[in-house]
């Protein structure tokens, strides 16, 4: 069990099932007794699509410290194993999907499969920026948490939660490569830091969180109903979030990268954290 849930990156799976719950709940504005086929289905599928990359990547994962005792390069599970548990889990998430929620959602969980595995995966050989389009990956789950609960795909508090979610993934892998950017140039990845200097990318990186923080106190152009003391909540979170970065990343000093990811990672859990409990008082 324990192989297992590291070849389906348990975390990210919970991750990506917790946007899907989050968008869920956004819609319905209640928990109900759909929720639980979409929590089984979501993280079955995500830790498919995460199995599956483990198995395309196990070559460059045996090269980085940070991947090396992941369950294929670590020899705790043979690839062709690796590739059958992984299969397994994809069909039948995708199975679950149908069956619970319909055709639509299934196959927005199909293209998250198509998208991740075989565009982006294949990406990140080519071109550091990879992480623009695969950020795409991050965003469909919000898509089928809100078809599942009955939405329609392109309403605009779906599209808004969804590009909220896209353009924060900007910053959070890119903050990913730099902390590791040594193992990925050994793998053989290449990173943005081979094309900009450290001032230049805290600038960058800069430039992505303001973005993600205009996104998410945009909120009142896309939500109905929004109480002022929510929008301020927002507002503050926002205000600390950026104040956060600046003050890590200010000067000439070397960007802290452990802390600057945690506390863009703690952003979004909170701002969506937020969504999901203002739907449910």
């Amino acid at each position: 069990m324990r192989v297992v849930l590291a070849l389906v990156k348990y975390k990210i799976s919970i991750a990506v099932t917790f946007t899907a719950l989050t968008t869920y709940i956004v819609y319905s504005g209640a928990i109900d007794a759909g929720i639980i086929p979409l929590i089984i289905s979501v993280f079955i599928l995500a830790g498919g699509a995460s199995a599956l990359n483990e198995c395309q990547e196990s070559k460059f994962d045996a090269k980085m410290n940070r991947t090396k005792n992941r369950p294929i390069p670590a020899h705790e599970l043979s690839l062709s194993i690796a590739y059958i548990i992984s299969i397994s889990f994809i069909i039948v998430g995708l199975g679950l999907l149908y069956f619970f929620f319909g055709l639509i959602t299934a196959t927005l969980g199909l293209f998250n499969i198509i998208w991740y595995n075989f565009i982006y995966t294949g990406l990140k050989r080519v071109t550091a920026y990879a992480v623009v389009p695969g950020s795409l990956v991050g965003a469909v789950p919000v898509f089928m948490g809100w078809t599942a609960a009955g939405g329609y795909v392109f309403e605009r508090t779906a599209v808004y939660i969804a590009f909220f979610i896209f353009i924060w993934q900007i910053p959070h892998f890119w903050l990913l490569m730099l902390k590791y950017a040594k193992e990925y140039e050994a793998a053989g990845f290449p990173t943005i830091n081979q094309s900009f200097s450290q001032k230049n990318l805290k600038r960058i990186i800069l430039s992505w969180i303001v973005a993600t923080s205009f996104i998410s106190i945009s909120i009142p152009l896309f939500l109905d109903s929004i109480s002022w003391l929510f929008f301020i909540l927002i507002f503050i979170l926002n205000l600390v979030f950026v104040i956060t970065y600046v003050r890590m990343s200010i000067g000439n000093k070397e960007l802290n990268l452990k802390t600057t990811f945690a506390s863009i990672n703690i952003y979004m859990f909170i701002f969506m954290l937020m969504l999901l409990s203002y739907h449910l008082i």
